[in-house]
């Protein structure tokens, strides 16, 4: 019986290859993928993420959450990652757009309808911290 896997992320180049390898684990179900401010703003996680999961050949569905840290001036690593936080390769943009629902409240209904799931945590805590309050 495959693992089933909640992954908040902040997507940039490093995250990516973790989303490829979890959606591609033939002993792993990812029931979703919430997006974060991190390494990239949040809106730039969250199309990185949908680019993933269509290069996967995958239809997880895909929340965006935090734009800011709570209580700290919010700063990318772009300098690092580039502008799109995969390189500057200029990806194709994804076909498939984010859900309407917000990261934090998936996030709640996902542990909730999947008891045991394993929450993978790739970027800042933002979410998480915004749904355990």
């Amino acid at each position: 019986m495959p693992r089933t896997f909640l992954i908040d992320t902040d997507t940039a180049s490093d995250d990516a290859v973790a989303l490829i390898m979890a959606l591609r684990a033939p002993d792993v179900r990812v029931a979703a993928i919430t997006t974060v401010a991190g390494n990239v703003p949040v809106e730039q996680a969250t199309r990185n993420a949908l680019y993933t999961v269509e290069l996967c050949g995958s239809s997880v569905p895909v929340f965006m959450g935090a734009s800011q840290p709570l209580v700290r001036k919010y700063e990318d690593a772009t300098w690092f990652h580039g502008k799109d936080g995969l390189g500057d390769h200029n990806y194709s943009p994804p076909r498939q757009s984010p859900q309407k629902q917000h990261g934090v409240d998936a996030i709640i209904e996902t542990i909730e309808a999947n008891p045991g799931l394993v929450f993978v945590t790739l970027g800042p805590l933002t979410n998480v911290a915004l749904a355990l309050a």
